[in-house]
């Protein structure tokens, strides 16, 4: 087995090397924040991810898997060193490489011993060539350096089941001994190995997210569509899913994509296409429509109610998705801004993500610690994350609680046969409302 070093815990990294761990080889994860190491090696896991934790105190006591701050341990002795760090977005839609540079500067500094370097993280095409020639050019010790492009495909909430049963691995790189290299290390876990060039896999990685982003932004659309036609979007996507050429994935109509991968991933091959004088015209839409789509249960409420001033409405759901604490591009927040900007209040609920909600969201959100609370005496109710809890949730919870039972349900989380048993006011995402008569806002 491998000797492998991480660079990087974010949710790519950490999950990337404590899988690797647990196939059998050897792996030392390196972060520069000593805090969050120092949780780590307790097997404390800083990301809310499930089934993360005790894979990661079982690897740790089996001592493959290790934690440290020092890149000159961590580095040590190792076949292989995964690039894991994050690539934000900057203003202008491109993505920030500072991290990888750094990194580059650290490996080019530290390595004493041939090296395969792995790039996990999502970077333009003709980044690895970059990184490779960054290392070269300050390398300290008279070495050999590889470089492989293996992106991830990791979805947060699913992450470990991800990665142990992906869909594929691949494997981009124009040598072949490092290209064997990284197959074999990836052998146990069972999952198909596509090989190409390094530049085709940087771009699979940013054409995957920008497809799916197409494929959520296409059924948004429909779904409005629907809205104004008076078809059902749930109807007509199991209908489109049923072709093969199609498929029933992401298909699922809602309030917009948010999280750290399809917003940055799609601005970022806008500006990549930009680079090579070429306009991704219909990625550039998507984008446009998602931010559109993040607004629309509040066009909604100002349809029903008119002015929102002075109204009260509860936020259930704050993470971009369920199973995640991530509030990276959460409808969320356009959601909460939007409704303090109309004059309304705002009291918001997430089951796991209201730690990191205080950073994200606006000035003036009240938050609570259960959903009862959040609905106590609100105007209207709006569904941001299709959490379980809130999927489970017994309709006369929202009658019994809110001043008026006004519902706006961004994810379609309840059936409308059984909203029409209660007496909800009820607007979802490209289906018929449900408006019973004795409901007077």
């Amino acid at each position: 087995m491998s000797k492998i070093a991480v660079v990087g815990t974010g949710y790519v990294g950490l999950v990337t090397g404590v899988a690797l761990s647990d196939i059998g080889h050897e792996v030392t994860c390196i972060d520069i924040d000593e805090d969050k190491v120092a949780r780590m090696k307790k097997g404390e896991s800083p990301i809310y991810e499930p089934g993360l934790d005790d894979i990661m105190s079982r690897n740790i006591s089996a001592r493959r898997l290790h934690f440290t701050t020092s890149h000159q341990e961590g580095f040590d002795g190792k076949d292989v060193i995964y690039i894991a760090v994050g690539t934000p977005e900057k203003e202008d839609g491109t993505a920030d490489l500072r991290f990888i540079e750094a990194v580059a500067k650290d490996i080019a500094t530290h390595i004493t011993q041939d090296i395969t370097v792995v790039t996990k993280s999502t970077v333009p095409v003709g980044t690895n060539d970059m990184i490779k020639s960054f290392i070269l050019e300050n390398l300290v010790a008279n070495v050999n350096v590889d470089i492989v492009s293996n992106p991830e495909f990791l979805r947060e909430g699913s992450a470990v089941h991800d990665a142990f049963h992906g869909d594929r691995i691949v494997v981009g790189t124009n040598c072949k001994r490092a290209g064997d290299l990284i197959e074999e290390i990836n052998q146990p876990f069972g999952i198909p190995v596509y090989r190409t060039d390094v530049r085709s896999a940087e771009m699979i990685k940013y054409a995957s997210n920008a497809f799916l982003a197409v494929k959520i932004g296409y059924i948004n659309e429909i779904a409005n569509l629907c809205d104004r036609l008076g078809a059902n979007v749930e109807d007509v996507a199991e209908g489109m899913g049923m072709d093969a050429r199609i498929g029933s994935q992401f298909l699922r109509a809602g309030i917009g994509y948010g999280g750290s991968c399809f917003p940055k991933d799609t601005s970022a091959l806008v500006k990549i296409a930009e680079s090579a004088d070429y306009h991704l015209d219909l990625v550039k839409a998507v984008i446009e429509g998602n931010r559109r789509q993040q607004l629309l249960m509040v066009e909604k409420a100002k349809e029903m109610m008119g002015d929102l001033r002075g109204r009260k409405f509860a936020l259930l759901g704050l993470a971009f998705k369920p199973n995640t604490d991530d509030m990276r591009e959460s409808p969320a927040i356009a959601i909460s801004r939007e409704l303090l900007l109309a004059g309304a209040e705002v009291t918001a609920y997430d089951p796991i993500a209201t730690g990191n909600a205080v950073h994200f969201m606006p000035a003036g959100v009240r938050y609570t610690g259960s959903a009862e609370d959040a609905l106590k005496g609100v105007d209207a109710a709006i569904i941001v994350t299709d959490w379980k809890e809130f999927k489970e949730m017994n309709l006369s919870t929202f009658e019994t609680l809110m001043a008026q039972p006004v519902v706006f349900d961004g994810r379609n989380c309840f059936a409308l046969e059984d909203v029409k048993k209660s007496s909800i006011d009820y607007y979802s995402v490209g289906r018929r409302p449900v408006r019973p008569e004795a409901i007077n806002v």
